[in-house]
């Protein structure tokens, strides 16, 4: 206990520190000003608030923050966390978060973030959607939301009911605003969201794992061989991005030989079946003692499991000095914002560990989040125009082949030609398109310029070039 102690009061667990950290060593490998420099690190802007709600004949008096971390695009794009342990600092670093994972997928927002210090766990749904319009009425107030201006979206503790509830408040005071249901993404499809938001996340890992399994050179380095099927993963986290990232690699093949939550891990080395697993936690409310597999009391358990891909997808400051040594994994593949500490990733990197950084791999949200904005000032659902003619261009393709060869053709390949996308298939389709070239992007980085040692790093750095470019173009520094 003294030595996991002293440990942890050796390494900065503060998130924001973490992502300076981080921010500072990729710039110290680019010649550029250092006044720009200064200027993209630095948040430009956080609104503070506190706001009374009514809960019968009691008053409870609630924090809230917005940051706007940069704004050399427009609008400022990030979630809203609604968590007991929500702090300023920790808004301002998931707002810089937000503006360099844009950079990296070429999304075309500022980074912002927002938060309110409760745990909605312990409110009814009356309760959070009183305090949900409530915040949203103060950050209207100051100019902290609207399509053009700021646009939140859900994270930790929201989700689509927080995000309807945001867009109608905020019609209600713009009347007659035509763009107003692009002013929050992560909707119901019902209210202007788009198909494929909520697994957007995971899916998202998923696509960008996939590729780095596409580079043989990559995979060979690792000691590795072949794609994504049959490799072993560990998730720590079966919320939204956790369920939906082992629900995805499990479909490609991956074993999913662990996974651990708030109340402990579970653990099979022949893969869980995640499916049957999600029904369980459903009707069990936990996944402890799900059948075939061993249970561990311990959360942090599953980061310690032998595997290909340890996969970080709930908190952060999860994989620290304490226990960066125990991990067995080939890859660290970060779901979350900030699972691994500063110390903790120079272990990892020594003992020759791949660490794919949250600023790329979660970014899967605010691509899908951008379409989603798009969307709602088009005014008209994607696929819609194209889908009829494309399945009559799969049909009139079939019937020259078969004509021509005399033979039928195969039933798979005939559903796949005559069936025109849908809103969903054209997103998956372009965030697929955005995680492979962002990857392709940053390993090109990493491989090529000597001062770079790791993936993260090359991500900042591709991050750090793009915004600069942006702000040289807007006539801001030379």
């Amino acid at each position: 206990m003294k030595e996991q102690k002293r440990l942890r009061s050796r390494e900065d667990l503060n998130l924001n520190n973490i992502v300076s950290h981080y921010f500072d060593k990729a710039a110290g490998v680019l010649n550029i000003h250092k006044g720009l420099l200064e200027q993209i690190k630095a948040c430009n802007c956080v609104y503070f608030f506190q706001f009374p709600v009514r809960f019968g004949k009691e008053y409870h008096i609630f924090h809230g923050w917005r940051a706007e971390h940069s704004q050399h695009k427009k609008p400022t794009k990030g979630g809203i966390r609604y968590s007991e342990l929500v702090t300023q600092e920790e808004i301002m670093a998931l707002a810089a978060l937000m503006t360099y994972k844009c950079a990296i997928v070429d999304v075309p927002f500022g980074g912002s973030k927002g938060g309110v210090c409760l745990d909605p766990r312990k409110f009814t749904e009356e309760q959070l959607e009183k305090i949900t319009r409530r915040y949203t009425a103060e950050l209207m107030r100051k100019g902290f939301i609207g399509p053009g201006v700021n646009v939140p979206a859900p994270d930790m503790g929201t989700g689509e009911q927080e995000m309807a509830w945001i867009a109608d408040t905020f019609d209600a005071f713009n009347p007659g605003g035509i763009d107003n249901l692009a002013c929050v993404t992560g909707k119901p499809v019902s209210q202007g969201g788009i198909r494929g938001r909520k697994e957007a996340t995971g899916r998202g890992v998923y696509y960008a794992l996939r590729e780095l399994f596409r580079h043989k050179e990559d995979v060979v380095a690792l000691g590795m061989d072949g794609g994504l099927e049959g490799k072993r993963a560990a998730i720590q986290g079966f919320g939204n991005v956790g369920y939906h990232v082992a629900k995805f690699l499990h479909e490609d093949g991956v074993k999913i030989i662990g996974i651990g939550e708030v109340d402990g891990s579970i653990y099979s080395p022949n893969g869980l079946d995640i499916g049957k697993l999600a029904e369980y936690r459903e009707r069990e409310g936990s996944i402890l003692h799900f059948p075939g597999a061993k249970t561990s009391r311990n959360p942090k358990a599953v980061l310690g499991f032998e595997c290909d891909i340890l996969i970080p997808a709930a908190l952060e400051n999860q994989i620290t000095l304490e226990n960066a040594r125990k991990v067995k994994a080939k890859i660290v593949a970060e779901a979350a914002n900030g699972p691994t500490t500063v110390r903790a990733e120079e272990v990892l990197l020594k003992r020759g560990i791949f660490v794919i950084p949250d600023i790329f791999l979660n970014a899967g949200g605010v691509t899908v989040s951008y379409f989603e904005w798009s969307k709602n000032l088009v005014h008209i659902r994607f696929g819609r125009l194209e889908k009829r003619r494309e399945e009559l261009r799969g049909q009139t393709l079939i019937s020259a082949i078969e004509t021509l060869t005399g033979d039928k053709f195969p039933r798979e390949g005939r559903r796949q030609l005559m069936q025109g996308p849908d809103e969903v298939d054209l997103v998956n389709s372009g965030l697929d398109g955005t995680m492979s070239g962002a990857y392709r992007e940053i390993s090109d980085i990493y491989k090529k310029r000597k001062k770079v040692r790791d993936l993260r790093t090359a991500a900042y750095v591709l991050a750090i070039e793009k915004i600069a470019l942006a702000y040289r173009e807007l006539g801001v520094f030379p």
